[in-house]
């Protein structure tokens, strides 16, 4: 059975990871424009990458208590990484005929999410 502090984790995880999607998505749009979907892309790649960091080090590095999964890559990822918006963004972009976007963000965000999901592991095992 669950319990309201694990419940309250992956809540406060996913308040937090919203707050930062949105002030992230925000500041990238603000400095790269709308022509592509850069924040969703960004945020997507950055949450790969924290995802494979944080996950391979509690479950491989260091010894912490099993509700830290909850808060982090349940709560603060769970929210903060944005698949539905990026499913939304690339059929926007296919149906307004945008071929070449639709398919840059689909390419790029599922090579470059898979490499840094990777490089994150990586890192978490040499540290």
């Amino acid at each position: 059975m669950k319990t309201l502090i694990q419940y309250g984790l992956v809540a406060l995880g996913g308040a937090l990871g919203a707050i930062m999607r949105y002030w992230l998505g925000g500041m990238i749009a603000a400095r790269l424009g709308t022509s592509f979907p850069y924040g969703t892309f960004i945020i997507n790649i950055t949450g790969s990458f924290m995802i494979g960091l944080i996950l391979t080090l509690i479950t491989e590095r260091i010894t912490i208590h099993p509700y830290w999964r909850l808060f982090f890559p349940i709560g603060f990822v769970g929210a903060y990484t944005t698949f539905s918006t990026f499913e939304y963004e690339t059929f926007k972009a296919i149906e307004e005929k945008n071929w070449f976007i639709g398919t840059l963000n689909v390419v790029g965000s599922v090579v470059i999410g898979f490499l840094v999901v990777w490089l994150g592991v990586i890192l978490a095992r040499k540290m």
